[in-house]
């Protein structure tokens, strides 16, 4: 059916099926809605107990995310009051069993209670730890991630609270390390439901602008619960997407927040930040002064000792009488050139005399020599040295060469020579 009947009018089945001309009663919609509300399953929830109102052994609550404005009436009824270990209290940090409930008559949306427990220390660490441990696994905490703040930053972006001592620590040291100091400075609430967007919003603006170098998020301090903010999924991942290095500066030693851990440096307090993101203007004029006098003791050593070396150079006897060396030179080669003409004047009588020896041994050894002591050498008319009486048979014509001219003759007899006689 498209329609139910309500008394005498005709009226929609469903929301969607009212019209102007058919319009529901306020109190089948406030109906319709606390049927489709309180079928609700019941589901464990956390929060911050703004208000704690006990009447009648009825508690009726106000809790608050702990991490952004948003707020709900909690009621616990008398028969679950009884068996709660401790009566809520403001301010504690809760973990309720919940389910919707709508009153009809005002349109009033609350939650009823049926176990209401206080969330301890214990338990807020026990939570931190599984976040850090599971940023950790994600590498938001690799050291090669971490950027290097820079030597002497240009402009400071500082987030702290509104007139806070950390704010007036970070600026009083830093200006008297640095007097020049410049600060961009971002006053936000640094605990409560808006901390962590307002800290994500001003980071963002700092890290936005080109003249910002490094950022400092700044607390001095505070129980494990007003921390909690600096342990924020959101705050930590906003801060591992800047590009502009951060510094932690959240004043405690004991329950250090997750921001420690993703920040490129954690300082332990801000007066530390400020002595760490900025030098020291006195330390870096003794240190230009050290390094100044270290320079002019080099050169100055280095001076004395090239004077000393042109002083002994000039003390050399070469360079005090410089035309003794020219006259050793000159002796030397003098001496040189007598021992050259000594030598080659006996290398020239030795060779004279070798070759006036292998003169006499040319000449008594020539057939010259031989001629001039008597003997005579034949020839044919060819030329040919006649050393046998057959070369010449009687009646041939030979030539006789002496030690003095030539004769020409015929041969008219021949004799051989007797056995064993060869002259």
């Amino acid at each position: 059916m498209e329609q139910e009947q309500v008394g005498q009018t005709s009226l929609p089945r469903t929301a969607a099926a009212t019209s102007p001309e058919n319009p529901w009663p306020l109190r089948v919609l406030s109906e319709k809605l606390k049927a489709h509300i309180e079928n609700s399953p019941e589901s464990w929830v956390e929060g911050q107990l703004l208000e704690a109102n006990v009447r009648n052994g009825h508690a009726y609550l106000t809790m608050r995310d702990v991490d952004v404005d948003y707020s709900f009436s909690v009621t616990v009824w008398a028969s679950v009051m009884r068996s709660l270990d401790s009566a809520p209290e403001v301010g504690s940090r809760v973990v309720a069993r919940v389910k919707p409930s709508f009153y009809a008559k005002t349109g009033r949306l609350s939650l009823n209670a049926y176990d209401l427990r206080p969330v301890g220390l214990g338990d807020l660490l026990a939570r931190l730890e599984r976040l850090r441990r599971a940023l950790f696994d994600e590498g938001l905490f690799d050291v090669a991630l971490k950027k290097q703040l820079p030597l002497l930053p240009n402009r400071i972006g500082l987030i702290t609270g509104r007139d806070s001592d950390a704010e007036k620590d970070v600026v009083r040291n830093a200006s008297l390390r640095w007097p020049a100091v410049r600060f961009d400075i971002r006053n936000t609430a640094v605990q409560g439901v808006n901390a962590v967007g307002e800290i994500i919003a001003a980071l963002r603006e700092l890290d936005a602008n080109p003249e910002i170098d490094v950022i400092i998020i700044a607390r001095g301090g505070g129980a494990l619960e007003d921390l909690l903010p600096f342990s924020s999924e959101d705050l930590v991942r906003a801060v591992a997407a800047c590009g502009t290095p951060v510094v932690s500066a959240i004043g405690h030693e004991a329950d250090r927040p997750i921001l420690d851990d993703v920040a490129d440096l954690r300082a332990s307090t801000p007066t530390d930040a400020a002595k760490r993101v900025v030098p020291d203007v006195n330390e870096e004029l003794a240190g230009i002064a050290q390094v100044r006098h270290r320079l002019d003791r080099a050169v100055r050593g280095n001076l004395e000792r090239e004077s000393q070396k042109i002083a002994s150079l000039r003390a050399r006897p070469v360079l005090s009488n410089p035309h003794s060396m020219v006259q050793l030179r000159r002796e030397d080669l003098m001496r040189l050139a007598q021992r050259s003409t000594y030598s080659m004047r006996a290398s020239l009588v030795r060779a004279t005399d070798s070759i006036s020896h292998l003169r006499a041994q040319i000449r008594a050894l020539s057939p010259q020599q031989t001629l001039d002591r008597g003997y005579s050498v034949l020839q044919l008319a060819d030329g040919q040295v006649v050393r046998d009486a057959t070369q010449a048979p009687v009646g041939t014509d030979v030539s006789v060469r002496l030690a003095q001219g030539r004769l020409t003759a015929t041969i008219t007899s021949s004799q051989q020579p007797e056995e064993g006689n060869t002259l």
